[in-house]
């Protein structure tokens, strides 16, 4: 059967191929997705799932079979935008084939994954694979802007809550079993405006957010270590202040910081180490705040969240990732790497919060994510979808 999969697979690479350039011809920034949506339902319409809609956040759902247990596969479909066009040899939202690769932005971060989940669709359907799952592919909405928000959706309000997700975010063909979490925080502090040409009469504000922000420089050097995800980290990203006029002493200032998240780094420990960076500083009275997400989808529907994506890990003995390596080396021929995303994906809220296990495998490889000509091999196209259809095949013929 192993062999039939991956000759189904190699069967519609060219499919495969210009579903995506088809995707990547319908820009879609987060928030921006509803024209990759309808793509995307069309597509697996023409491939017969069993159901096909969106969702009140504009997510699109594709399900085939209808067996008890549950298991998905999710690409999120939104994009980063092209950034600046000098960099790029070709149009971005204009694929092209070239040299064994489609070329353009989202070719691999990440329709790259969904191409490859609705052959794999097709594939399970053609070949009669599954009678034990209902399988549901998602095509998920604003990951890019706020990574997990699409999965707390799924799982609160659409109630979809399965025994395991496979996350297509590029892997280069590998399996991944996690990645850090991370965290927006912002420090704030207080200061008194004055004349610029007498600031000793004020307190200065840019100056106390400054000695925060080295601070933190040295909070970097001492966060925890783990020997699978690595340390933590945290850095300064961007510098705001109020004053009554550019000759005035600053009244208030804020910094913005990146924090990524280790195993065992939690919101509160975080909060609580920014909080002692600022008494370090001389400024216990700083307020640090962890920011929120409030931006509207594009079915106008806001749905807030806390911008704490948490810390996941799927245990290395897990019975998931055994099969996922069976089943890899059954239809490709080698043995996986297994390892982690240096970035956050989906699995945030799917296995961060709601503890439900994800693993990883997709196409292309994640160094070109959000990079100038971004580009992704055609033959990993085929090989993912002969995984994800494997490994729905390995799954039914266990007891």
């Amino acid at each position: 059967m192993y062999k039939q999969i991956i000759e189904k697979a190699k069967h519609y690479e060219q499919d495969t191929t210009q579903f995506l350039c088809d995707m990547i011809g319908h820009p879609s920034f987060s928030t921006q997705e509803k024209e990759v949506i309808e793509c995307i339902k069309a597509e697996m319409e023409k491939a017969g799932f069993d159901e096909v809609r969106i969702d009140g956040l504009g997510n699109v759902i594709g399900r085939i079979g209808h067996g008890k247990r549950v298991i998905a596969f999710d690409a999120h479909i939104d994009t980063v935008y092209a950034g600046d066009l000098a960099l790029w040899k070709t149009d971005p939202f204009k694929a092209e084939v070239r040299d064994g690769h489609v070329i353009g932005r989202g070719s691999v971060d990440q329709e790259s994954g969904m191409a490859s989940m609705v052959t794999a669709g097709r594939i399970i359907k053609e070949l009669n694979l599954n009678d034990k799952f209902s399988i549901y592919f998602t095509g998920t909405v604003m990951e890019e802007d706020c990574d997990g928000l699409c999965w707390q959706y799924l799982i609160k309000e659409e109630k979809l809550v399965p025994e395991l997700v496979v996350i297509t975010e590029p892997t280069n063909l590998n399996i991944y079993r996690g990645h850090r979490g991370r965290m927006e925080m912002m420090v704030h502090i207080k200061g008194l405006s004055c004349h610029g040409s007498a600031p000793e009469r004020g307190d200065n504000a840019i100056y106390k957010i400054s000695r925060i922000a080295l601070e933190i420089e040295k909070l970097h050097e001492r966060l925890r270590f783990d020997e699978f995800l690595g340390k933590g980290s945290v850095t300064v990203t961007q510098v705001f202040f109020s004053s009554p006029s550019q000759c005035a002493v600053p009244d208030a200032a804020s910094i913005q910081l990146d924090r990524r998240l280790t195993f065992g780094e939690t919101k509160d420990s975080a909060v609580a180490e920014v909080t002692e960076a600022c008494r370090l500083a001389g400024y216990p009275d700083s307020v640090v705040e962890v920011l929120k997400y409030e931006e509207t989808a594009y079915t106008g529907l806001v749905y807030p969240t806390e911008k704490y994506y948490p810390t996941w890990v799927l245990p290395e003995d897990s019975p998931w990732l055994d099969t996922a390596r069976q089943s890899y080396e059954q239809v490709l021929g080698f043995k996986p790497f297994v390892d982690k995303w240096t970035f956050s994906t989906n699995g945030v809220a799917i296995m961060g919060m709601h503890h439900i296990p994800c693993l990883g495998m997709g196409p292309g490889n994640e160094i070109y994510a959000h990079a100038p000509n971004e580009a992704c091999p055609i033959d990993h196209l085929t090989k993912a979808a002969a995984f994800y259809a494997a490994f729905v095949y390995a799954l039914n013929q266990e007891n």
